[in-house]
């Protein structure tokens, strides 16, 4: 009496689903879906972190530029005791002194250099602006780095799923064909062929076992968590994304360059340049105005005291032989201005490529997904017919095995090409200056 394997084609969600044993092997399991990993990306990634406090320090730099006007006040006492010689004003020199002075009081101290102070305090301002559009742009990188990782990491984690259920199957089928052969139903050799088959089954099990982990741990280290810590993502579906239509694919580079966080950083950092270099060329034209002036008791130590008040004042030009022989500094303004518009071009150019290389990867991706749906159909459709043969006794037990090695390798072909899809789908978002 031949005994049959019982085997139904169950769906891909179910096929690929079933993550709780998973989970329940892990000291510390958390459980994540994209949703999930963008929020604590945003929240704890250390490249985002380091940029956000880039901004703060842009912002800091910018409230000291704007101190340059303020004075400096002073209060305090002052004590002098002179012993010996000293010389007076004409030359003559005095000896066996003892001189002794005390001074107490509050003044004021103000050096106002309006060529310097007003123009850094401009570019100071435009400095800060560039920052929170730089952030922005780190911000973007982050994410969708992450967002690939995640999507490498859910591949991972259903490939490993796969084939675990995989092994179980061919355990199942080695035991089977072991009882038929004692029956003298079967050849041993088909024994060993599928205890063969299991093996290799169960190392490439390993192997995507340590994908999975490894993509776990990368995902950790961008996401800032425990480093202890596993992951289990808990889609068990993957369906493509239409986040970018087929007309916003075709908009100019022009857009691209005018959404760009990266580029509107480097513009404002460019007029910041400009109005730092007017410290060589119109602020050359407007004085240094200096104050200095106190109020104080003036005597000796400590009587007598008496009412003593003072002020300065100057307001002069600066002349730099410096700047007018050589202009060394302007030159500096110069080279730093030329470099930046070099830098902008060379960010052009990897908008371009970018837009791209994204584009092309959405339509061949695209392709790849109907190309591998059509595989799972056809992988399906095999084994549906291998059950039938079954059960007519027209086929050995381990052609099912294949059959379902195979329809389950078609469904992960597709996983595999709707991953890249969404992921193109998301750099070509990025690309043409959309923020996440």
């Amino acid at each position: 009496m031949k005994r049959y394997i019982n085997i139904t084609i169950i769906p891909a969600v179910i096929l690929l689903a079933g993550f709780s044993g998973l989970a329940k092997a892990q000291d510390k399991m958390q459980e994540v879906n994209l949703e999930t990993v963008l929020k604590l990306g945003g929240a704890n990634n250390l490249t985002i972190q380091e940029y956000k406090q880039r901004q703060e320090l842009a912002l800091a730099n910018l409230v000291k530029a704007k101190e340059w006007w303020l004075p400096d006040i002073f209060a305090g006492t002052t004590i002098h005791q002179l012993w010996g010689n000293a010389m007076n004003t004409d030359g003559r020199i005095f000896t066996n002194l003892d001189r002794q002075s005390f001074w107490g009081g509050t003044g004021l101290n103000a050096n106002l250099d309006f060529g310097d102070g007003i123009f850094k305090a401009n570019a100071a301002k435009l400095k800060a602006k560039a920052s929170v559009y730089q952030t922005q742009a780190e911000k973007n990188k982050a994410l969708l780095s992450i967002i690939e990782t995640y999507y490498d990491f859910l591949t991972a984690q259903l490939n490993y799923k796969a084939y675990e259920q995989l092994v179980a199957e061919a355990d199942d089928l080695a035991s089977q064909i072991a009882v038929q052969v004692e029956a003298g139903l079967r050849f041993e050799s088909e024994l060993l062929l599928a205890k063969s088959n299991s093996n290799h089954i169960r190392v490439e099990m390993l192997f995507a076992r340590t994908q999975y982990y490894s993509m776990s741990a990368t995902l950790v280290k961008l996401l800032n968590l425990d480093p202890v810590m596993k992951l289990a993502a808990t889609e068990t579906v993957l369906a493509p994304l239409e986040l970018i239509t087929t007309q916003s694919m075709d908009v100019s580079f022009d857009s691209a360059y005018q959404s760009r966080p990266e580029l509107k950083s480097m513009e404002l950092m460019l007029q910041s340049l400009y109005e730092e270099k007017k410290t060589t060329t119109t602020g050359l034209l407007l004085p240094e105005l200096s104050v200095n002036t106190k109020g104080s008791y003036f005597g000796d130590v400590f009587d007598p005291l008496d009412p003593t008040a003072e002020i300065n004042g100057a307001l002069l030009w600066k002349i730099p032989l410096g700047r007018l022989t050589f202009g060394g500094e302007l030159k500096q303004y110069n080279a730093r201005i030329a470099l930046q518009k070099i830098q902008m071009q060379q960010a052009r150019a990897q908008v371009n490529e970018e837009v791209i290389s994204a584009r092309e990867q959405i339509l061949a991706a695209k392709e790849q997904t109907e190309v591998a749906l059509e595989g799972s159909q056809l992988g399906e459709q095999a084994l549906k017919q291998s059950i039938e043969r079954q059960q007519l006794g027209t086929v050995r037990p381990f052609e099912i095995l294949q059959a379902m090695e195979i329809y389950i390798k078609s469904r992960l072909d597709h996983l595999k090409a709707v991953s890249t899809y969404n992921k193109a789908q998301y750099k070509l978002l990025v690309a043409m200056g959309n923020d996440l």
